[in-house]
C-alpha cells in the first residue's frame, strides 16, 4: 500500500495565504447612515450601498433590481469627473451632474433603461425600461453615498431625500435625492425629470419644493 502523501507548506506561506483569503471574503464596511437614509433601503427590502456595490432599483418602486459592482475603471472615471469640480461647491454640483449622467449611461445598456423617458411612472406600462421617482431617488442617493465614501465630495454631504406633493394646489407627489453644502443649503439632484443620458436637475430645495 502506498503511504499518505504529506505536503508541507512553510508557516510564512500559510500566514500570507490566510491574509489573502481573509481580504477576499471580508465585505466592505457598512456605511453609517441616518435613520431616514436607512429607511430608504429598508422600505423596499434591499441592502444599503457599500463602498463598491449598490442595488439599482427600476421597474417602479424597485419592483425590479440589479446588483451593480463598481470596477476599478468605474472608480477611476468617477474620480476624474469629481476632481474636475473640486475648486468650489458650484463646480462640484456640476461635476455631480456629470457623474449622474455617467451612471445613467453605464447602467442603461446593462438593465435596459437606455430606453427610459422623463417623468415615467406606472401609467406608461413599460416598467422594465424605466425608473419612477422612487427608483431615481434611491439610485442617485446610492451613487452619491458611494462618491462620499470614496472621499470625492469635498463641498457637500449626502442628505436625506425629500418629498413634495399637495393635491390641494395640484402638486403631484415626487421624491428626490438631496445634497447639503457647507453652509447648510440643500440642493436636489433629480434625474427623474430628464430622459436617458441627460443632465439631472440640480437646484435649491426651496425652489424644487414650489414646483409641480
Amino acid at each position: 500500500m502506498f503511504g499518505r502523501m504529506s505536503i508541507v507548506v512553510p508557516v510564512h506561506t500559510v500566514s500570507a495565504l490566510g491574509i489573502v483569503l481573509a481580504l477576499a471574503v471580508t465585505p466592505a464596511p457598512a456605511m453609517q447612515l441616518t435613520e431616514g437614509l436607512s429607511q430608504l433601503y429598508a422600505s423596499v427590502s434591499i441592502n444599503p450601498p457599500s463602498e463598491d456595490r449598490i442595488t439599482i432599483c427600476y421597474g417602479f418602486v424597485c419592483r425590479r433590481r440589479y446588483v451593480f459592482d463598481f470596477t476599478a475603471a468605474d472608480q477611476k472615471r468617477l474620480t476624474e469627473i469629481l476632481n474636475a469640480g473640486r475648486t468650489s461647491a458650484e463646480a462640484e454640483r456640476k461635476a455631480v451632474q456629470q457623474a449622474v449622467v455617467w451612471f445613467d449611461r453605464r447602467i442603461g445598456p446593462v438593465i435596459g433603461t437606455d430606453k427610459r423617458i422623463a417623468y415615467a411612472d406606472f401609467r406608461y406600462f413599460d416598467d422594465k425600461h424605466n425608473f419612477d421617482c422612487y427608483d431615481t431617488t434611491r439610485n442617485t442617493t446610492s451613487l452619491l453615498l458611494v462618491l462620499q465614501s470614496w472621499g470625492l465630495l469635498r463641498h457637500h454631504v449626502v442628505s436625506e431625500p425629500r418629498f413634495r406633493g399637495n393635491f390641494l394646489v395640484l402638486q403631484t407627489p415626487h421624491n428626490t435625492a438631496v445634497l447639503a453644502d457647507r453652509s447648510g443649503q440643500k440642493w436636489v439632484v433629480d434625474m427623474w425629470t430628464r430622459g436617458y443620458g441627460e443632465l439631472p436637475d440640480v437646484k435649491t430645495l426651496e425652489q424644487w419644493m414650489t414646483e409641480n
